[in-house]
């Protein structure tokens, strides 16, 4: 576990080297922030309490939306591109002949990244977002450890989406095109749009039950209080399923893969 430990950390510090990014990516998060927000006031007018939500829940909303874009890597721009060109390359090679589990250690790495872009992308836009708009937030620390535990689990499940599609390469080659399907159904599924809750019908039935909507929804009806008591382990248990779901495919994946490289003497 040190090692995994050790991978995580520097994932961490690989991602805070890039200060120039990372501002610009607070301040391209703050603006659609406002955007999306003011967008949200307007909808919420003419429709009080959709989807279960008040103005203020609604606004919190956006601006969590915006603190967790980049550490769930809704819009890509994790780890997925630098493994499918590995696999490209045939450097994924080595990377099995290292002395460490390959889901593992690419999981430990991803989240190293995804508790900095929490930090570093999330937290300042969410306080731009306290200071011009009134938010429904909590102030029991209780619920923000509840928020937190939720959020890890929903790194988890994104980290185990984006190491399937990774994987594909293995087949496809250029996991360009299937990416690029994964993130749309990622922004559009998690919630990030609109709230998961809005949607009618089975559409709405459907959309809350497939892995995406771990990675937003869930968490945000967390710190929205909407998930208490047994409904909260009712929400854990739904992204911990999702995640050894997923985490399992991947590891079948991985397993066929590897035997894909060694049949073609990789």
């Amino acid at each position: 576990m040190r090692l995994y430990a050790a991978v995580a950390a520097g994932g961490f510090r690989r991602y805070a080297t890039y200060r120039a990014a990372t501002a610009a990516g607070v301040f391209t998060n703050t603006v659609f922030g406002l955007i999306v927000a003011y967008t949200y006031l307007a909808l919420w007018d003419e429709r009080p309490a959709l989807g279960g939500y008040d103005q203020a829940q609604a606004v919190t909303y956006v601006w969590l939306g915006q603190a967790m874009l980049a550490a769930c890597s809704l819009l890509g721009g994790g780890f997925e591109d630098e493994l499918v060109e590995r696999i490209r390359s045939g450097d994924i090679a080595v990377d099995l002949y290292r002395p460490a589990d390959l889901q593992l250690w690419w999981l430990a790495g991803d989240l190293g990244r995804a508790v900095f872009h929490l930090i570093g992308r999330g937290v300042v836009p969410m306080v731009c977002g306290a200071l011009l708009f009134e938010l429904a937030l909590p102030t029991a620390p209780g619920v923000w450890l509840a928020f937190l535990c939720s959020v890890l689990l929903a790194f988890v499940v994104s980290f185990a989406i984006r190491y399937l599609v990774a994987l594909s390469a293995f087949w496809l080659l250029d996991g360009a095109g299937v990416t690029q399907i994964a993130s749309l159904a990622g922004m559009f599924f998690s919630g990030m749009l609109l709230p998961l809750n809005v949607f009618p019908g089975a559409l709405g039935e459907v959309a809350r039950a497939l892995p995406w909507s771990a990675l937003l929804q869930v968490p945000a009806d967390v710190l929205l209080g909407k998930h208490t008591g047994f409904g909260l382990l009712g929400a854990y248990a739904f992204q911990a399923a999702w995640a050894v779901v997923l985490l399992g495919l991947g590891r079948l994946l991985q397993l066929a893969a590897t035997r894909r490289v060694v049949v073609q003497g990789g």
